[in-house]
């Protein structure tokens, strides 16, 4: 990498952090003046911008996440000077909370004949208390990751990330493959898996559940089966390369774009399975592959950052 790499992985690191319609700016901003002082350093050192500068003045400079942090009002779930009260608070409340409720269940007969609680209780113990778990566990998994941060700074150090790499590696990739080998194998016939999980023995009726549709065979199946091909040949070009270049990932996305419109044609153009509920076990996996995928892609276009000259951000 050289420093220009460098310097535009760390503008885009920070960019990424902030609101959509602030981002582009920031980025200007940020990387005028990452260049400006960058330069500074340069001429007073008499040498040439590298990327070992780049990366070093950047860690100094701060992590994207504090950098970022200035150029929005910092957000506080939990007031500084109300922390101790909150912990003090929530272990007392959940004490209290946990022996009321284990009383409770020890010293209430087993059967009541309150119809209405017999509605509201399941409901209030089964999904509203249990739903509590997700915040408390955000709020514990933030708190413990400052901790660890603070007492050892170092393992949060930036470092500066190529644009064309591969998240995972290669190991990410050939484990990738080996899904998309696994859905061609499915594709072709899913009976196998029959086969394999209970060594033929099962009944006509589960073949007949995995059977595909003449009409499935003779449209979609043949459309999924090339895309599926062109994306084990992406895969294997990644791989490889060791990089993914800006033309293979526009490559990719548009792929995958396709692939989107054929399962969602495949989802609106009758049966895919022979039985009904093989069928609607088939569309409904279709379906997540298909949120999936667009949630993926919207993301992706939503973390864009292309730095633009505007109005100087506050």
């Amino acid at each position: 990498m050289n420093a220009n790499d460098v310097i535009e992985s760390y503008v885009n690191d920070v960019a990424v952090r902030l609101p959509r319609k602030q981002r582009n700016d920031v980025a200007f901003e940020l990387r005028a003046l990452i260049d400006e002082e960058l330069q500074a350093r340069a001429d007073a050192g008499g040498r040439a911008v590298d990327a070992a500068m780049a990366t070093a003045w950047l860690q100094a400079f701060g992590r994207p996440e504090d950098v970022a942090a200035r150029y929005r009002p910092t957000l506080t779930i939990i007031d500084p000077a109300d922390g101790h009260a909150f912990l003090r608070a929530t272990f007392i409340g959940l004490a209290i909370i946990w022996s009321l409720g284990l009383l409770q269940q020890l010293g209430r007969p087993i059967a009541s004949g309150w119809d209405v609680l017999l509605v509201l209780g399941p409901w209030w113990t089964g999904t509203v208390i249990p739903s509590l778990w997700w915040p408390g566990l955000l709020v514990v998994g933030y708190g413990i990751a400052a901790w660890a941060r603070r007492r050892r700074p170092q393992t949060s150090t930036w470092l500066p990330r190529a644009r064309d790499r591969i998240d995972g590696g290669r190991t990410a990739l050939v484990m990738g493959l080996i899904a998309i080998l696994c859905g061609i194998a499915v594709l072709l016939d899913p009976r196998w898996l029959l086969d394999v999980f209970v060594a033929g023995r099962a009944a006509p009726a589960a073949y007949d559940a995995l059977t595909y549709t003449e009409n499935f065979r003779q449209r979609q199946a043949l459309w999924l089966l090339g895309l599926l091909l062109l994306n084990v040949l992406l895969v294997i070009t990644a791989i490889a390369m060791g990089r993914r270049t800006q033309l293979l990932r526009r490559v990719e996305t548009g792929l995958g774009l396709v692939m989107c419109a054929a399962l969602l044609w495949t989802l609106a153009d009758g049966p895919v399975l022979m039985t009904p509920a093989g069928d609607q076990m088939a569309k409904a996996c279709l379906a997540l592959i298909v949120s999936y995928m667009l949630i993926h892609y919207g993301l992706s276009v939503w973390r864009r950052v292309r730095p633009a000259p505007g109005t100087p951000a506050r």
